[in-house]
């Protein structure tokens, strides 16, 4: 009996998709035996899409930036049982897909969801709402959501470079007390960032070593106000080696953080805008959905995909 499958099209993010691509798309899914229903998404409307209509399907597969993703998997968290999801990059930075190691060819990544494996993905709940790999506040966070999106496909990766650097003039340190578990910071930041990934924004990477998508906890990082050359140099220097130990900047495990500062403090979820808060609470929600991975860690092709059938 064919198996239902719902495609959630962001049309508009990063490299979009052109008409030919997605008839080869759904082309592919379908010679799977799957039966696939198309929704194309509005402002705000993909997290309700997700959450009213994915229960009705044995697998929900979205293509998009990792936006779209993030509000796909924020619909799915509040629904029993969710199915598992694949993922078709079509976005600038793709850091959800640097991290599983998902191919941007379209063609690749539809055989990779057909023929992958599902692992079990941690999901963060932030006061009431969600994300899936990241929420910051400080240097760098307002670069995806502020540079246009012209200027996102002029320039790719680059543009979010351009935003940062132009951000770091305006940093202002902010005075924050950190509860985590077993332990309390407080200090002045210019940068903490609560991530399940390995690429936050194409600019900061962490050690895969140092991160496991399911198992509970979060990576923190801390970034502290620098006083002078050799500690901004120190900053720059954890980051370009993915360490993150020195008295500039930390990086701590936790299942839970909050964060206290002087006055509301601006924040990015995956990406986009998260709201000012002077308070909030970050709690992670353990193996909350599935999302599908190449198999064995490489890459599946459509050959291998398509032998025999």
């Amino acid at each position: 009996m064919p198996k239902k499958l719902m495609l959630i099209i962001n049309p508009y993010s990063g490299r979009g998709i052109s008409k030919a691509r997605l008839g080869d798309i759904v082309l592919q899914l379908s010679r799977s035996d799957y039966v696939v229903t198309a929704y194309f998404t509005k402002e705000r409307d993909t997290c309700r899409l997700a959450r009213e209509h994915g229960g009705e399907y044995d697998l929900v597969v979205c293509c998009g930036g990792d936006g779209t993703l993030s509000d796909v998997i924020a619909g799915l968290t509040e629904v029993p049982a969710p199915p598992p999801i694949g993922y078709i990059p079509a976005g600038t930075a793709n850091d959800v897909a640097s991290t599983l190691a998902l191919s941007r060819d379209t063609t690749t990544a539809v055989a990779t969801i057909l023929a992958g494996k599902s692992i079990p993905l941690d999901v963060g709940r932030f006061g009431d709402a969600y994300f899936t790999y990241i929420a910051a506040f400080g240097a760098f966070t307002s670069a995806s959501y502020e540079t246009s999106q012209p200027a996102k496909r002029a320039l790719g990766h680059m543009a979010y470079v351009f935003g940062g650097i132009g951000s770091v003039a305006a940093i202002k340190p902010k005075r924050t007390v950190v509860e985590y578990d077993g332990g309390r910071i407080e200090d002045d930041l210019v940068f903490g960032g609560v991530t399940n990934s390995t690429s936050v924004a194409g600019l900061v990477r962490l050690d895969p070593n140092d991160v496991s998508l399911g198992d509970g906890k979060f990576e923190v990082i801390l970034v502290k106000n620098p006083i002078n050359v050799t500690e901004l140099y120190d900053i720059f220097a954890g980051i370009a080696t993915k360490r993150y130990e020195s008295d500039s900047i930390k990086m701590l495990h936790t299942s839970r953080v909050k964060f206290t500062f002087d006055e509301p403090v601006a924040w990015t979820r995956d990406g986009e805008s998260g709201g000012e808060f002077r308070e909030i609470s970050v709690t992670n929600i353990p193996r909350a959905v599935r999302i599908i991975i190449p198999t064995g860690g490489r890459k599946v092709t459509p050959t291998e995909l398509y032998d025999g059938v």
